[in-house]
């Protein structure tokens, strides 16, 4: 076995920029302002670009020391914390958030290695460990520049680096392909059940309703009439035994569980705190009491459900409130179009083999993203030699 120095990550940066956080107060949206990186965006080695918020120029410009060029090391520290990723080319000049500590890594450092070192189960602990807070966990600053990480020789940091590159580039490649089929549903549901393009419309004529136009044969009804919505179950932190089953908060997967409490396909969608994001369940999950899941689902299917409720815009039923929190009777006197029967069914004959198609996508994902955390120490320690593996394609 190898066993390589163990350096401060404080140590490997470039002495001009050292390790420190973003803007405090970012003040007011901006859609004219610069773009920003919020702890929360930063996700299994990505930053969600596409949904970052901007601020104004003003702000930004007390902050410059945080402008990014791009190639930085941007670490979660509240919201996220321990998630890494790095700043890609199109990201330079924009800011970040006092939620992210900023590391720029001198020339000599493969910023990739350090990102993969901070993902692995041994990066991961290692933040943890410093993390503080009962209420919100955090990263200080202080511990994140004291993190060391084993430093190999530089052309041993690249070839680590490149081999787990080609498993992050089956996992892109796989994300991509889960997103376009989850958009060709949408498409379709959008023709065939808001435009009502669906097969054969050509004959059938629209009649009037107070919703609008409708075709004839279908119905207006409450929410309630398709669908019911059930708040979740409690499931104390101290009391969960990790295993297989998800457990979903109002703000998504946020752990798992050796048991569970319903079975899919279902949808399920935040109650209280975080709402408007619809989630498709395919398999067992235990839906916790911040969130809503489909208890009853009458004239419509779990897939029709979760492109109906994404339709219906649920996070502006929430109020104006410290925590927004969603009325079931409100969401359920809803009125809606109901189609016949019939239309549902040719819309998952359709559909479902994209959702199956979607979920054997993740469970690859899943499987990858294991295989690669798995690999990293072997690599690292030199249990596997690095210079006797050859590079994947992708990687090269």
């Amino acid at each position: 076995m190898t066993e390589y120095a163990l350096e401060a990550l404080a140590d490997l940066v470039d002495p001009k920029r050292r390790i420190t956080y973003g803007v405090v107060k970012p003040g007011p949206h901006d859609p004219d302002g610069v773009v920003f990186v919020r702890g929360g965006d930063i996700a299994a080695g990505r930053i969600d670009i596409d949904n970052l918020r901007t601020i104004t120029r003003d702000v930004s410009d007390s902050y410059k020391r945080t402008l990014l060029q791009g190639g930085e090391l941007l670490v979660s520290l509240v919201g996220k914390p321990g998630e890494v990723a790095i700043a890609p080319e199109r990201l330079a000049g924009a800011n970040i958030a006092r939620q992210v500590g900023l590391v720029a890594l001198r020339k000599d450092i493969c910023a990739r290695y350090v990102m993969y070192f901070l993902m692995s189960r041994q990066g991961r602990a290692l933040l943890s460990s410093r993390s503080k807070g009962s209420v919100q966990t955090v990263i200080n600053l202080a511990d994140l520049k004291a993190a060391r990480v084993p430093l190999p020789p530089i052309s041993t940091q690249w070839r680590i680096a490149g081999i787990l590159s080609a498993y992050d580039d089956l996992i892109e490649n796989n994300t991509k392909r889960i997103k376009i089929l989850e958009e060709m549903a949408r498409v379709l549901y959008r023709e065939w059940f808001v435009h009502f393009r669906f097969p054969g419309h050509e004959k059938v004529k629209l009649v009037d309703y107070p919703l609008g136009q409708i075709p004839e044969g279908w119905d207006v009804g409450r929410l309630d009439d398709a669908l019911v919505l059930q708040r979740g179950f409690d499931l104390p932190k101290k009391a969960r035994i990790p295993g297989r089953v998800p457990i979903y908060a109002s703000t998504g997967v946020v752990g798992s569980h050796n048991e569970a409490k319903m079975k899919g396909p279902a949808v399920v969608t935040g109650r209280s705190g975080s709402l408007g994001t619809v989630r498709f369940v395919e398999g067992e999950y235990w839906p916790l009491n911040t969130a809503l899941w489909s208890r009853g689902l009458k004239r419509v299917s779990a897939h029709y459900a979760y492109f109906l409720l994404q339709e219906l815009d649920l996070a502006r039923m929430g109020g104006g409130a410290a925590v927004p929190t969603l009325n079931r009777n409100h969401v359920h006197a809803m009125e809606i179009v109901l189609p016949p029967a019939a239309a549902v069914t040719d819309f998952d004959e359709l559909v479902v083999p994209m959702f199956k198609l979607r979920s054997v996508l993740r469970n690859q994902n899943e499987a990858l993203t294991e295989a690669r955390d798995l690999l990293l120490p072997r690599l690292i320690s030199g249990e596997i030699d690095v210079d006797a593996l050859e590079l994947p394609e992708a990687a090269q």
